[in-house]
């Protein structure tokens, strides 16, 4: 019986550790509240998020920029998924060193804000892989992203 008691007891205060983590202060309005990380871009007022750096789950985002900013964008592929060069459409954006090394199926591409307006960042790769003698698809999968320089 003794060992039984030693189990249970042990199981009661981790459970009851346990049951500490995870919790958040509210802000004192009931509800929980809606936290927003430090790394979360952050709204504006016009809709636009500010925020350096983009990737693939960034897609249909609407990004502001001041003059004088720049902006980073590496897509993530494969060999068999590869995503074409970011395509810019627009001005206000011009190109920069991306500095970063590529592997095979990745797109990376960095701008620099030099004047406003409104520029369309996209790409696109295979939604499925397109090796011979697999099973293949014609889906295409976009990225986009409307950049606008302040």
């Amino acid at each position: 019986m003794r060992p039984i008691r030693k189990t249970t007891l042990a199981l009661a205060t981790l459970t009851l550790l346990l049951a500490g983590c995870g919790t958040e202060a509210g802000n004192g309005k009931g509800g929980g509240g809606d936290r927003v990380s430090p790394s979360s871009p952050t709204p504006t007022a016009t809709g636009c998020t500010t925020r350096a750096e983009l990737g693939a789950t960034d897609s249909g985002d609407t990004v502001c920029l001041a003059v004088g900013d720049t902006i980073r964008i590496s897509l993530d592929g494969t060999k068999s998924r590869p995503w074409k060069p970011v395509a810019v459409d627009g001005s206000g954006l011009e190109a920069t060193n991306s500095g970063i090394v590529l592997l095979p199926g990745d797109a990376s591409s960095a701008y620099k804000a030099v004047s406003a307006g409104q520029v369309r960042l996209s790409s696109q790769r295979p939604l499925c892989a397109t090796e011979t003698g697999r099973v293949s698809c014609k889906g295409i999968q976009e990225w986009r992203v409307t950049v606008e320089v302040k």
